[in-house]
């Protein structure tokens, strides 16, 4: 009998904190590294940026003999294909994963869903609920803060009151060590006082995390939905210490 694999979001109320890439490090990390079955449900209409990174990369592929190699090294290792990503749309994700999970002979352990920036509709809403579980990455802008905490706030309070879920956890992306802003020490006062769980890991502002596949020429591999990052970056960009922390919260 298939297990039914943990629903997960990397979300936030506002576009532009690294979701998406996050989503991808992850599953790739995940799956790729750590031996765990892994589908995404792209659900960030119309961008749909993790659909269009797949197709991105496949034609790289196609057109480079050392992706090419890369590719077949790693199936040869692995004897595992890359992880599935399926298109969907956001009010109706619950519903077209089910679908899907039901049909695969695959027994996934953790379905990513990707979805909007904004949730602005009940059905949005109704499928951000239907997760185990929540990472809502947070960087140090107030316009971002104030439009994303009331609204994890009311999420954070309807999980507490389900036993079953894994909870809603926040953490701080795009961090400039060079910076010193107080908006750190003030919101994590303010998500204390709210009662959000805030994680010990946070990632570093990183140029490597905006590089694709086709722009890395014979470069090492970072973000790639069909690569894990490679090790020596893994070391330098602390990830694992991430997953790490990331298994921990969900009992895995």
């Amino acid at each position: 009998m298939k297990t039914t694999p943990l629903k997960i979001s990397f979300s936030s109320q506002k576009g532009g904190v690294g979701k998406s890439a996050i989503t991808v490090l992850t599953a790739a990390m995940l799956h790729y590294k750590m031996g765990y079955q892994v589908v995404i449900f792209d659900c960030d209409f119309p961008q749909l940026s993790i659909a269009k990174q797949r197709e991105r990369e496949l034609k790289a592929i196609m057109e480079n003999d050392h992706f090419k190699r890369m590719a077949h090294s790693q199936f040869s290792s692995l004897n595992k294909k890359a992880y599935p990503i399926i298109s969907c749309n956001a009010d109706t994700a619950l519903q077209e994963a089910d679908q899907f999970l039901s049909d695969s002979a695959i027994a996934y352990d953790f379905a990513f869903f990707d979805l909007p920036g904004t949730v602005n509709s009940t059905g949005i809403l109704q499928t951000l609920l239907g997760m185990d579980a929540i990472f809502s990455p947070m960087t140090a802008d107030r316009l971002v803060m104030e439009s994303t905490l009331s609204f994890l706030q009311v999420i954070s309070k309807i999980f507490k009151t389900k036993p079953e879920k894994k909870g809603l956890h926040l953490f701080w992306n795009m961090v400039d060590g060079r910076e010193k802003s107080t908006l750190y020490e003030m919101y994590e006062k303010v998500f204390k006082e709210l009662d959000l769980h805030q994680m010990q890991h946070y990632f570093s502002d990183s140029k490597r995390f905006r590089k694709e596949l086709p722009e890395i020429g014979k470069g090492l591999v970072f973000r790639s939905t069909l690569f894990p990052p490679h090790s020596r970056l893994i070391t330098s960009s602390r990830i694992e210490t991430f997953m790490h922390e990331f298994l921990h919260l969900l009992n895995r």
